[in-house]
């Protein structure tokens, strides 16, 4: 399946619940997190999922696709809170170890 950047600009909110759902928390965890209800948490996620062009069938794992859509369209950024290192480490002229896709 194609990853497709957005084809609309996401709302605060589903920016909100998409990096949420990046940290790997659920529909139910993310409404107590946001003050909203479940409902309105699902509805975000297929409304971003549809944004992305992302499908739901019986192959496809909707939240993982959402996720790397919404890492592939905001970048690397989306999962800092996760503090996994990243892997584009360069070696500076200093010796140092430089990113410069995360800068």
């Amino acid at each position: 399946m194609d990853i497709t950047i957005a084809n609309r600009e996401l709302t605060p909110f589903e920016k909100l619940v998409l990096g949420l759902l990046c940290e790997g928390k659920s529909n139910s965890a993310i409404a107590a997190q946001t003050s909203h209800t479940e409902k309105v948490v699902e509805n975000t996620v297929s409304r971003s999922a549809k944004a992305f062009a992302i499908k739901s069938d019986a192959d496809t794992n909707t939240r993982v696709l959402l996720a790397l859509a919404f890492r592939t369209h905001y970048g690397d950024s989306a999962f800092d809170k996760l503090q996994v290192e990243c892997q584009h480490f360069e070696i500076d002229s200093d010796g140092r170890s430089i990113c410069h896709r995360h800068d």
